[in-house]
């Protein structure tokens, strides 16, 4: 036989070591963090539930969830053990590496809204008419009428106010 045809199977072969060897090397980690688990330690579940650990058997661990919430879950469901920094942070919200030299961004606008002593008016490009609005609708009026030597335009006015589509039917024969 020749070596050319073996050599995808070896590959086959080396490459399924690899990949079993690298996930017995996980499950072990994992193992062996969850063996390292004692009363006091915040955990995350595989169901990402945050809780502090309060015993720990040979297959189960009681966990506190909250003021009076005790739960029993399996070992395999504990899916990280917390550092007590990492916990504190999620769970209560508290940072410990904050520096106190550095700027403090607020949680709300209130910098936003500094009183300045002036402020200016925001220019649109916007100019106002100085017609009043009575004016213009006299002259809209104005323009609508036919004039009364006019009697061809006269003839051929439609009515001022035509029922508008909403349907979305349009006007084309």
């Amino acid at each position: 036989m020749n070596v050319y045809t073996l050599l995808p199977f070896i590959v086959l072969i080396a490459v399924m070591f690899l990949m079993t060897r690298s996930a017995k090397k996980k499950q072990q980690q994992a193992a062996n963090m969850r063996n390292e688990m004692q009363p006091g330690s915040g955990v995350r579940t595989i169901g990402g539930m945050y809780a502090t650990v309060k015993e720990v058997t040979e297959d189960t661990v009681l966990l506190d969830a909250g003021p009076g919430v005790e739960l029993i879950f399996a070992k395999n469901a504990i899916g990280a053990v917390l550092s007590d920094d990492e916990y504190n942070r999620i769970i209560h919200g508290i940072e410990h590496d904050l520096k106190s030299d550095s700027e403090i961004v607020p949680d709300d606008a209130s910098a936003l809204t500094a009183t300045d002593a002036e402020h200016k008016a925001v220019d649109f490009g916007k100019k106002d008419d100085a017609e009043p609005a009575e004016d213009k609708a006299e002259t809209v009026e104005a323009a609508d009428k036919p004039e009364a030597g006019d009697d061809a335009v006269a003839d051929k006015a439609e009515p001022a106010e035509s029922p508008k589509k909403t349907d979305g039917d349009a006007d084309t024969k």
